[in-house]
């Protein structure tokens, strides 16, 4: 059973890399802008793109009224600029038009499931997007899957290999053990940026390399 090896899983990456400790929730919409700006991008530039609109746009409401292409200007570390600045003011225009507020807070207080349903009607907000904010900022016990999470997954056989992001997601959901979503999925994260690369996977250091099909150990 799936269910069985990825609690193996989980328990043999707590082992190796610890129990990652939970950060401070932070407001929804702040995580939202955070994911998009980390879209095909490393931390350390989607952080410095979010600095920067900090510190050129005092509040959410002018950031979605100023020109477009001072917005990309501002994001440029985080690369394809163009495109996230179009889709992180669609995301502000069509949020506040639709609680005319742009504290998400109450988000926590739905159903997780209808935020993902609503939330996944904008453009540039995939179910990996939204579902990292109900993960981060409203403690919900759900699994994201990103690029490396989702790369692991098919190594490891969890998944067939032709599944996309998305059924990915749905079809790990029931398979996480219950409380340890977020654990497995920072540890995945972990494990798919030092050692599960794309390219040139280091297995021999890899923690859970028992478990794993595609493990190359010569």
């Amino acid at each position: 059973m799936h269910s069985n090896l990825v609690q193996q899983i989980t328990t043999q990456l707590e082992t190796a890399f610890g129990i990652p400790r939970r950060q401070e929730p932070g407001k929804p919409l702040d995580s939202l802008i955070l994911t998009i700006l980390s879209q095909s991008t490393n931390d350390r530039n989607r952080d410095a793109a979010y600095r920067q609109l900090v510190e050129q746009f005092p509040d959410w409401e002018t950031l979605m009224n100023a020109p477009v292409e001072q917005v990309a200007r501002a994001i440029r570390t985080a690369g394809l600029s163009n495109q996230k600045s179009a889709r992180i003011q669609e995301a502000l225009r069509w949020i506040y038009s639709t609680y005319h507020t742009f504290d998400l807070a109450f988000l926590c207080d739905m159903e997780p499931q209808q935020v993902i349903d609503t939330f996944m009607q904008l453009k540039g907000v995939g179910i990996k997007t939204i579902s990292v904010v109900l993960m981060v900022t409203c403690g919900v016990d759900i699994f994201p899957v990103d690029t490396h999470v989702h790369r692991i997954c098919k190594r490891l056989g969890l998944v067939p290999e032709k599944a996309g992001a998305e059924k990915t997601h749905h079809l790990m959901q029931p398979l996480v053990p219950k409380g340890k979503a977020y654990s497995l999925h920072m540890n995945f994260l972990k494990l798919g940026r030092t050692i599960c690369k794309a390219q040139k996977p280091a297995c021999r250091l890899c923690p859970i390399s028992n478990l794993c099909p595609s493990a190359k150990m010569e």
